[in-house]
């Protein structure tokens, strides 16, 4: 039959199963090559906890979607234009996030009884009309690879785990994907395997082939290339960002890289990355605990690396006494926080913004310290050089707040040219005359840094308190506050070093959303389809939250109203009412789930027609 074809301006995918039916594989490979191709691509991978949850069960379903378009793709998407979905539970878990005529493409083989019975159907959905307001496809997809490897000498339970890589055929020829990156990416991954490699080539064709022949489907989607501003562009994850950051950071102050971690849900993978990378003078140490991980960077940075350690929640928790080390040592150190949801185990793969105030306040004793955050996966990059950049200018530890979401989806990244970034050379002390531990640069209060085992730069620092100085150790109150004091006003400092706060919009009216962090995206989709609508509302986002922007005041008061949307229960919320003494809205969401940009603009509407 002769196929109709539909440009669209962007679409919205999401790969569902069980966790053991590779959605996060055909996920990434679908975004990768929308990437190649020339699409803004923005991801979300959604998995459970465990590592292999029981096969059809709700709670056990994994699921990767892709927002990926023509123009900028600041998010994973809203609603979802195609679900593929391999099973029940998978189906049941995602359908209320599909759009109201949206195409559903359901393996028919996970919807036996025993699927049905797992998800909590009473009635097969696929026969009972109660999908009447969606376009189901429901494709036998097990029987259909097993028929197409019916010659293969591959096991059938290989024969069945491919049944993800059909799928991923089709959804290349709806949305007419080449297949040779994959192919590519196949080649690399079963080089030693010949068997195996030739059947998911064949069964990725026929993928592509049985949607291309079935009169089933009926359309052909395409999506024009993104006009990007010209580079050399690779699709990366958060994650991925931070590692490459904290690389190129130790290059750009010509200084050995070590990180000292400790395995975390969802930060690992920046252990993993960096230890890919030894060819650059890095060092790596996987920890038997968060306190080791973090201890042991400190003694790095002491001994003139530029030090990091990476964890999640509950293991920052576990790393404060030492950070408090950190800040009393005044020792440069970078530490990588990816959010997740809480409090104690929580919801290890899902994202939130909880960790706000115990990063700005989780330390006994007055320990102040530089917060930054990042806004995307490839902004993960960025931030990390300007964590990196204020610890060693500064002398102090520096958290870089990331989150599940980011961290582990993707988006374009802009390679940049090395000499575009910041200079980040520490002043290391050479020469001993006049050298004092505690001594401090005038401008930005850092002390003098002086590697251990230098000639005359002899030196010792330590967790008591430290006459100024001399670093001798002191219990004198009056040195205690002074101390205390130099600290604190070295951190407020950073204020003179940082971009101000920048508005889009009118710059001073009834409603200005300050956002922070991950939720960019959503919020930045949102106030564009605001401002489209003819809608009068302004928008800042923060990626220094300790100190503020210096010109953060001002803005805040040249609104009637500030409406704060964060992944939590209002922490910004509360430290912009108690530092600049005003009552914000908070749109508050806990759920394991990113910001969506209808949320946010449903309620600028609800305030908006409140003035009405």
């Amino acid at each position: 039959m002769e196929k109709q074809v539909q440009y669209l301006e962007e679409a919205v995918i999401r790969f569902a199963g069980d966790s053991g039916d590779g959605m996060q594989l055909v996920g990434t490979l679908f975004s990768n090559t929308s990437g190649s191709i020339g699409n803004d691509v923005n991801t979300f991978p959604d998995y459970p906890s465990e590592i292999r949850a029981p096969e059809g069960t709700l709670y056990g379903v994994s699921a990767y979607q892709i927002q990926f378009g023509q123009k900028r793709v600041n998010t994973p998407g809203n609603k979802i234009d195609l679900l593929v979905a391999m099973n029940a539970s998978s189906l049941k878990v995602n359908l209320p996030h599909v759009k109201k005529g949206g195409l559903i493409i359901v393996n028919s083989a996970g919807f036996d009884e025993k699927n049905l019975k797992l998800a909590r159907y009473e009635k097969n959905p696929l026969e009972d009309n109660s999908l009447s307001d969606y376009q189901i496809v429901p494709i036998n997809i097990s029987s259909l690879v097993k028929e197409e490897l019916k010659e293969s000498q591959i096991s059938p339970k290989y024969v069945d785990r491919t049944k993800n890589i059909f799928a991923l055929g089709m959804t290349y020829w709806l949305y007419d994907r080449p297949l040779n990156h994959t192919e590519k990416w196949l080649e690399g991954k079963f080089r030693k395997k010949a068997d195996i490699l030739a059947s998911n080539k064949q069964v990725l064709k026929a993928g592509w082939e049985f949607a291309n022949k079935s009169e089933v489907f009926k359309t052909q989607f395409k999506i024009k290339r993104s006009d990007m501003e010209p580079g050399f562009y690779r699709n990366i994850t958060g994650n991925n960002a931070a590692a490459i950051g904290l690389v190129v950071a130790a290059h750009k102050a010509n200084m050995p890289l070590f990180l000292g971690s400790y395995p975390i849900t969802p930060a690992t993978e920046i252990l993993h990355f960096i230890s890919g990378y030894k060819e650059f003078k890095v060092k790596h140490l996987q920890a038997e605990d968060e306190i080791a991980g973090v201890c042991s960077a400190i003694g790095a940075s002491y001994g003139g690396y530029l030090a990091a350690t990476t964890t999640s929640g509950p293991g920052l928790s576990l790393k404060v006494e030492a950070i408090g080390l950190a800040v009393i040592l005044e020792l440069p150190l970078v530490i990588i926080d990816v959010q997740r949801g809480g409090p104690s185990t929580g919801l290890p793969t899902k994202p939130e913004q909880s960790d706000l105030l115990m990063a700005m306040y989780g330390r006994h004793g007055e320990a102040p310290l530089p917060i930054v955050a990042a806004t995307s996966a490839s902004d993960c990059f960025d931030m990390t050089i300007e964590a990196a950049r204020i610890a060693i200018k500064y002398m102090t530890p520096v958290i870089l707040l990331t989150d599940g979401y980011i961290a582990q989806g993707t988006n374009p990244w802009k390679i940049p040219n090395l000499d575009e970034l910041p200079d980040l050379q520490p002043k290391f002390v050479t020469n001993p005359e006049g050298f004092a531990p505690y001594k401090r640069d005038p401008q930005t209060l850092a002390r003098l840094w002086a590697i251990p085992g230098t000639q005359g730069l002899e030196h010792r620092i330590g967790g008591l308190e430290k006459e100024d100085i001399t670093g001798l150790v002191s219990q004198d109150p009056a040195n205690h506050q002074k101390m205390v004091n130099i600290r604190a006003k070295k951190i407020d400092g950073i204020a003179n070093d940082i971009s101000l706060a920048v508005v889009e919009g009118e710059q001073q009216g009834d409603l200005l959303i300050l956002g922070w962090g991950g939720t960019y995206g959503a919020i930045k989709d949102a106030f564009d389809k605001l401002r489209s609508d003819g809608k009068k509302v302004s928008y800042c986002h923060l990626k220094h939250l300790n100190p503020f922007p210096k010109n953060l005041g001002h803005v805040l008061k040249s609104f009637s109203r500030v409406l704060i949307p964060e992944l939590n229960t209002g922490q910004l919320k509360t430290l912009i009412r108690s530092t600049f003494l005003i009552d914000p809205i908070g749109l508050n969401k806990v759920q394991g789930l990113p910001l969506k940009a209808y949320e946010v603009e449903d309620k600028v509407n609800e305030l908006l027609k409140e003035k009405e």
